[in-house]
């Protein structure tokens, strides 16, 4: 195993295998998702700061298997930040209740959690305070999930419904694309509501979308009813449920990322079928460079 030692901000982390591949399909090694984290941490450690973190990991690459790990893991360095918050983002009864999340501030926990593969950087809708504790929603999100043969395009057309219903609600929304097949719109709250009240406010919007345009959305979460229909994800508001962070990578066959968009670019989307795609890394980072951070405040 070839291993180097390396400075972060000052913190010494031992570094190995930058040479594996782990995105067979593009060839992408674990050096350059190393160095898409460092190049895009300006921007994606503000959206990540404060929050508990669930990761995905492929430590054989994204062909291979791969594990949800909440809890920090053994040999966590003692300077990396964590939490033990309850697992429903509530009161905990017992220490049982908790889990001992990590909590990535810094480009060196960033760094860390990359050189262990954690490739998906998953995040809850709440953030917690210095002690610990968890605060209530600082945002809400829905998460539209297109059913086959739905694509982004349909996404995109729905997330303009989207945003005007919430626009009826005094909320302003920011788009994302999933990585994955959908797009995820994220609204700024001002932490009045809990996360039973932010979950009930998304469904309320996805139904009301669902009784307005039943061939086109559906708030169910049957599979069975989506073909052809985009699912308006609106349980990811729970306490305990988290949604993949903007500018994380995924664990897909190409390494593509969660990427904020312009609603310019969702217009287009829902105009021509094959007017937005997900981004690639190498993309997002030129995105980056030409406008910054796209994603709300």
């Amino acid at each position: 195993m070839a291993e180097m030692q390396v400075d972060v901000e000052g913190r010494t982390l031992t570094i190995s295998n930058l040479d594996k591949v782990l995105y067979p399909r593009t060839g992408t090694t674990k050096g350059e998702v190393l160095n898409y984290y460092a190049t895009v941490s300006g921007v994606l450690l503000p959206h990540l700061r404060d929050r508990a973190v669930t990761r995905i990991r492929w430590p054989h690459g994204v062909e291979g298997s791969s594990f949800f790990e909440k809890n920090r893991p053994a040999g966590t360095p003692s300077w990396v930040r964590t939490a033990s918050v309850p697992t429903t983002g509530s009161r905990a009864q017992s220490d049982r209740d908790t889990l001992d999340f990590p909590i990535c501030d810094d480009l060196a926990t960033l760094t860390w959690l990359a050189n262990l593969a954690a490739l998906e950087l998953h995040v809850h809708q709440w953030t917690v305070t210095r002690a610990g504790r968890p605060r209530k929603p600082d945002r809400l999100v829905i998460d539209l999930d297109p059913g086959e043969p739905a694509s982004l395009h349909e996404c995109c057309r729905v997330a303009l419904l989207v945003r005007d219903a919430l626009a009826e609600r005094d909320l302003a929304c920011s788009p994302v694309t999933s990585g994955s097949k959908g797009l995820h719109l994220y609204a700024a709250l001002p932490r009045q509501l809990d996360s039973d009240g932010t979950t009930a406010l998304a469904r309320e919007v996805a139904e009301e979308l669902q009784a307005a345009h039943p061939a086109l959305v559906t708030a169910t979460m049957t599979k069975a009813k989506r073909p052809g229909k985009v699912f308006l994800d609106w349980s990811q508001n729970s306490g305990s449920k988290t949604t993949i962070s903007p500018y994380s990578l995924r664990g897909r066959a190409l390494p593509t990322v969660a990427t904020p968009i312009t609603w310019d670019e969702v217009e287009e989307g829902a105009e021509d079928p094959v007017g937005l795609d997900q981004f690639r890394f190498e993309e997002v980072l030129e995105r980056v460079q030409d406008h910054g951070d796209l994603f709300l405040p």
